[in-house]
């Protein structure tokens, strides 16, 4: 089978940078061409645009640069004001019906006024129940303006957008393959936010964004020491949690900075760690099924060095870096794994 190239480009829009990904689907996903540019604080805060302007801006400089990326984009999105149902109908076969019952059920499961939301759903199939065969169905509701946002800024930087996603489907969908058959396993996404989310296979259980990811502790190391959101991600990255601190280049000269750098990333670990377990025995509680079998961790978490371990043993799961392949060694592919997602249509990866 020749190489089928993806038609569109996966856009994720992160608190720090925005990522984007082409790539090519051959039995496996592979990522093409990425390419990233970063923004400055404040434009998007918590995963949400606050400065639409300035995010054109690095969006048309981010195309300019990379001319071989097609300007016909799906955009990833991801914050805590996103809302995500699975819900159970009666088995529907009508389309039309069907998102009528939808929408109708939104009514209840959806906080916020629907006409001012934005409502996209997918049927999960038919499950046996103990009131007979039911269609679990999962809903997703977000707030039209903050959609909105997203879609102009990418509109007035000449990009075409063909759809917004879920960040997290666009997760499961590029790492799903390095689950077993029937596992459970939870998937996170650890950059300027924490993005969460359970699934067997293509098939998403259950998603939340559990709060700050990387990008909070180095707003906190920057803080701390006086220093730029720049050079206090670049500290994180130096100092990570493998090594110890007196072992680490430049320890003489800054060990000050060093040892708040670990303190700041082994705090932030376990506060991680305990956002996630919350959600996850949320999830079991409201009858999420089977034990989780692995975890799996992708963004620039995942190449920091020692975070997954530690992350394991907070959590007492087993961990690994979930890395898309390609991008020939020039880049830290785990930073594009949700963007190389969102490049490819469901269940294709």
């Amino acid at each position: 089978m020749a190489k089928r190239p993806s038609t569109l480009v996966g856009l994720e829009i992160e608190p720090s940078a925005v990522h984007a990904a082409a790539v090519t689907v051959n039995g496996r996903l592979v990522l093409e061409h990425a390419a990233t540019v970063p923004l400055e604080a404040g434009i998007v805060r918590d995963g949400e645009v606050l400065d639409t302007e300035a995010l054109t801006a690095a969006l048309r400089a981010l195309f300019h640069d990379h001319k071989s990326l097609s300007k016909r984009v799906r955009i990833g999105i991801a914050n805590q004001k996103i809302v995500v149902r699975i819900i159970e109908l009666p088995p529907i076969d009508d389309a039309k019906e069907l998102e009528a019952a939808v929408r109708f059920r939104a009514q209840d499961e959806i906080p916020m006024p629907l006409d001012s939301a934005v409502l996209d759903y997918q049927s999960l199939g038919i499950v046996d129940t103990a009131e007979g065969p039911r269609q679990r169905v999962v809903l997703v509701a977000a707030r039209r303006d903050m959609v909105d946002k997203v879609v102009h800024a990418a509109q007035a930087a000449g990009l075409r957008p063909e759809g917004i996603d879920l960040a997290a489907f666009a997760m499961v969908r590029a790492l799903h393959r390095m689950g077993g058959p029937g596992e459970t396993v939870l998937f996170l996404a650890i950059g300027g936010v924490t993005n969460l989310a359970v699934a067997q296979g293509l098939e998403c259980l259950f998603t939340r964004v559990v709060g700050g990811g990387l990008e909070a502790l180095a707003v906190e190391l920057a803080e701390r020491r006086g220093l730029t959101l720049e050079h206090a991600r670049g500290w994180l990255e130096h100092v990570g949690l493998e090594l110890p601190t007196d072992q680490l280049e430049g320890y003489e000269a800054d060990a000050a900075i060093i040892e708040d750098a670990r303190v700041v990333l082994v705090d932030g670990v376990r506060r991680i760690a305990g956002d996630v377990r919350n959600s996850v025995d949320f999830h079991h509680a409201q009858g999420g099924g089977a034990g989780i079998a692995r975890c799996i961790v992708t963004g620039p978490a995942a190449s920091l060095p020692g975070f997954t371990a530690s992350l394991g043993a907070e959590l007492g799961l087993p961990v690994e870096a979930g890395i898309v392949e390609g991008g020939g060694g020039a880049i830290e592919a785990a930073r594009f794994t949700v963007a190389a997602g969102l490049a490819v249509a469901e269940g294709v990866a």
